[in-house]
């Protein structure tokens, strides 16, 4: 037996805290580079078929979330007809990158050659998501995964190659911690059996 391993009450604990906080409720304390370099290297840890560890991070800090945010509200004004255009919705999405500690650009790397399908790529990145957020729920940071389009389909932000995507924006901050309900449905409703 491996030892000094979180009990299983320990471990469903952490996985049952875990919350979408987005940067309206982040306050104004720094998270440490040590502390993201552990969540990232948490997320590392994912596991991966034929060990290809596809994820690759973009880590926005300082300034350069205002230029993130210019051109994420940039894009939205460009690709948005004037009829369905909001003003506070352009201006809201520079004020989410401005007011987060950190963004996570979460990117992967694929090529059309590989020998597992992207979608196993992407499920990949995925659970290294997951075990970046129970990294964060730990440390009492607050974040969410949000995968705007322009930053989906457009390369430019990250000067992403062509072997390379971006699957989403990992919004971070510190957060006061009030308790957020959360509900999921029965699990018995969602199992068959089959024996």
């Amino acid at each position: 037996m491996i030892k000094n391993v979180p009990s299983i009450e320990q471990l469903s604990k952490l996985i049952r805290m875990r919350r979408s906080v987005f940067p309206k409720e982040y306050i104004d304390r720094e998270i440490k580079e040590a502390d993201i370099l552990t969540i990232l290297e948490n997320g590392n840890w994912a596991p991966t078929h034929r060990k290809t560890e596809p994820w690759r991070f973009k880590v926005v800090q300082g300034k350069r979330k205002l230029d993130l945010g210019n051109y994420l509200s940039n894009k939205y004004r460009e690709n948005t007809p004037k009829e369905v255009f909001k003003q506070a919705k352009a201006e809201g999405i520079i004020h989410k990158a401005v007011r987060s500690n950190t963004i996570i650009g979460i990117c992967m790397h694929y090529t059309e050659e590989s020998a597992q399908p992207e979608w196993e790529e992407i499920a990949a990145v995925s659970c290294a998501v997951q075990n970046m957020w129970l990294s964060c729920v730990a440390l009492g940071i607050g974040c969410y995964w949000s995968s705007p389009e322009t930053i989906v389909k457009d390369k430019t932000f990250f000067q992403l190659g062509p072997e390379e995507r971006c699957l989403g924006l990992f919004y971070m901050g510190y957060w006061e911690q009030r308790k957020i309900k959360a509900i999921r449905g029965n699990i018995k409703d969602k199992i068959e059996w089959i024996r």
